[in-house]
């Protein structure tokens, strides 16, 4: 089914009236909001319906769409295979622009490496917990041992102590993160929308989680929409899964007269 002929399972009118007048941009999520959640990332693929999909819409868009994470940088050019678009990663600790310059976030990595060893140990002691490891930040994983939550959450802010200010801990879908305080993804969408092509336009943010609600606060601020997925999270707009907003997808590609 062609995205023209998709039906329209949700309503927009949050997005028709900034799609009346207004250029649109769209930031993205990953995990949870165009993907569906697997038992860990690297579990997960991008089908080739998608990624014809997010093309046409950056088409449609003049190429300002950008997928904002907290995978890395290098992940989600392995998983899209669009090592040249507009990123952020890293919940915003690393940025790359539409030039093609990345921005990394200016923090002391080598003060995680104590943290680093500790979450180590605590994973081969918790089996089914699972330590990502990121350049600039570290993201324990318990999808498969939810009965453990609470204990790998008071360790990992226990683990967390010495590092603040500098770095903070972020609660997301069955996982804990420590990252650079510094880093949002509401700050990355805030450096995107002073530069090219995203410059002078109206954004969308999609998102899933609760790692997300400072950027649907910012681009609410900002005079655009905020699009949740899932669950209940405060945003303008809610679609109930990935499939959705596939469908969503599919009038941006065909431009911002089908949603209204």
């Amino acid at each position: 089914m062609s995205a023209t002929r998709m039906p329209t399972p949700f309503h927009l009118s949050p997005l028709a009236r900034v799609a009346s007048g207004d250029r649109l941009c769209l930031f993205l999520d990953v995990d949870g909001t165009l993907l569906e959640i697997g038992p860990t990332p690297q579990s997960v693929s991008v089908d080739e319906p998608l990624r014809d999909l997010l093309l046409q819409v950056s088409d449609a868009l003049d190429g300002a769409v950008a997928l904002v994470s907290g995978r890395p940088l290098a992940s989600l050019d392995e998983l899209f295979g669009f090592t040249s678009w507009p990123a952020a990663g890293l919940h915003g600790g690393e940025r790359r622009d539409a030039t093609g310059r990345v921005h990394l976030c200016d923090v002391d990595r080598g003060r995680l490496e104590p943290v680093r060893d500790a979450l180590r140990r605590l994973v081969a002691e918790t089996p089914g917990a699972l330590l990502e490891e990121k350049s600039h930040g570290l993201a324990l994983h318990y999808r498969a041992v939810p009965e453990f939550e609470w204990r790998l959450r008071r360790i990992v802010r226990q683990c967390a102590v010495p590092l603040a200010p500098e770095y903070h801990v972020l609660d997301g879908k069955c996982v804990i993160e420590i990252k650079p305080a510094a880093a949002s993804k509401a700050q990355a969408i805030r450096a995107f929308l002073r530069e090219p092509p995203f410059a002078g336009r109206t954004p969308i943010f999609i998102g899933d989680d609760t790692t997300d609600i400072d950027a649907f606060g910012y681009v609410e601020e900002a005079g655009g929409v905020s699009v949740a997925v899932g669950e209940e999270l405060p945003a303008q707009l809610h679609l109930a899964s990935p499939r959705e907003v596939r469908v969503l997808l599919g009038h941006l590609a065909v431009g911002a007269r089908s949603l209204q």
